[in-house]
């Protein structure tokens, strides 16, 4: 069993519309992270994570999720599963609860056309 407490969390800013707090459990297969947005991520481009798949909860607050140029709308209660490699932007007003695994690292995050 691990444990991330509240103490020990991370917070960091991906844009001023996108803020990140990660929860370490220091485990090699899985992470958790939640996610503000609020207005457009990225701001411009598109994001790729090129190591790890993410499943998000839409934990609350409502917008829509672009995946490989097709758009999604989302609200609370939705969930949505991007692929490793899968080019994607956000937008909107949401709380999204995040787990990627492998975990995510900046490192493998990229902004691409």
């Amino acid at each position: 069993m691990k444990i991330a407490y509240k103490k020990q969390i991370l917070e960091r800013n991906n844009s001023e519309l996108c803020v990140v707090t990660e929860y370490p459990l220091l485990d090699s297969d899985i992470d958790f992270a939640i996610v503000k947005i609020n207005g457009r991520y990225p701001e411009s481009k598109r994001a790729v994570n090129l190591a790890c798949k993410e499943i998000v909860y839409v934990h609350e607050g409502q917008g829509q999720v672009e995946v490989n140029g097709e758009s999604y709308s989302l609200s609370a209660g939705d969930l949505v599963l991007i692929e490793c490699g899968e080019k994607f932007i956000w937008e909107g007003r949401m709380m999204l609860h995040i787990s990627c695994h492998p975990p995510f690292s900046v490192e493998q995050h990229q902004h691409v056309e």
